[in-house]
């Protein structure tokens, strides 16, 4: 169940950071003259009427000290005043990246149950750093707060059955190019096997691997929601091996016609030239692919 919440919070993470994120900015003062811990208390009334199933609410100076006891709703979780928090995720973050940040799950030390924390730094007029303003909601409440509504959960449900659908069929498509692969050569002695049918059934079962490829990345990414979506590196290793089984399959395909017309038509070699221009062409294109997503990932 636990593993389920925490797939499900990747899933909701953004619009759940947007929405608190919403929330700071427009009730929290910040690079504001005067700004002050009794104008951030109030700010945190105003979220606590929009936030009804929050944990707690509290302050952080500077350098991460805890100004006063949480803000709650529940007595036993009113404490706190004077801890550190220096080494805490979500002030180190917030602090570095000079915006609002929300952690992943961890347990919290206040109800013991995995919780996340939306933390904002609050700047003076001047842009320098007074508070870090923190809220604390458990990790089975944010994700009510961020869950899809019903029209949106049927239209996600009737997508993954539309791209399960797609994955049979493309899984179908490749379990009878393998078939055909294979048998094309298996029903035949060895003897009478010549090298254009074994070309064919290469280029057959690379393209049959590229395809089962697609599916595999299908099935896992949109069904099974096993990628992340700020993650596309399982998608862009499949679309590496997919272009490259065409690639590979093009090959073969223009190495048999060079021998082919080398020897019965050699006026119509050129089109086995142009074929090999062709997968030259989709190399380059590979290869810029490559640098460009190798440059992004750098960055």
């Amino acid at each position: 169940m636990v593993i389920k919440d925490i797939q499900r919070f990747s899933e909701v993470r953004y619009k759940a950071r947007a929405y608190l994120c919403y929330l700071f900015s427009r009730n929290l003062p910040n690079k504001l003259p005067g700004v002050s811990l009794e104008a951030i208390n109030q700010g945190f009334d105003k979220i606590a009427h929009e936030i009804e199933e929050f944990d707690a609410f509290y302050v952080l100076d500077e350098n991460g000290i805890q100004l006063e006891n949480s803000t709650s709703l529940n007595p036993n979780y009113v404490e706190g005043k004077g801890g550190d928090r220096s080494n805490k995720a979500y002030y180190y973050r917030a602090v570095r990246e000079k915006r609002c940040v929300l952690t992943d799950p961890y347990p919290s030390t206040l109800t013991n149950e995995l919780c996340v924390t939306a933390s904002t730094p609050i700047y003076d007029d001047k842009n320098e750093l007074k508070f870090v303003a923190c809220i604390d909601i458990s990790l089975e409440k944010i994700l009510n707060l961020a869950s899809p509504g019903a029209v949106e959960s049927y239209f996600g449900r009737f997508l993954k059955f539309v791209y399960t659908a797609f994955a049979v069929a493309l899984f179908m498509v490749a379990s009878f190019l393998f078939y055909y692969g294979v048998q094309s050569f298996l029903s035949k002695s060895f003897m009478l096997i010549n090298v254009e049918e074994m070309f064919e059934s290469t280029i057959v079962l690379t393209l049959a691997l590229a395809i089962f490829d697609l599916v595999k990345a299908i099935f896992e990414e949109e069904v099974l929601g096993k990628g992340s979506h700020n993650d596309d590196t399982g998608m862009y290793k499949t679309m590496v091996r997919f272009i490259g089984s065409i690639i590979i399959a093009l090959a073969i395909e223009a190495l048999m016609l060079v021998f082919k017309y080398a020897i019965t038509a050699p006026d119509h070699i050129i089109n086995a030239i142009y074929l090999i221009g062709g997968v030259a062409m989709l190399m380059i294109a590979l290869s810029i692919y490559l640098v460009a997503v190798r440059q992004k990932g750098n960055q």
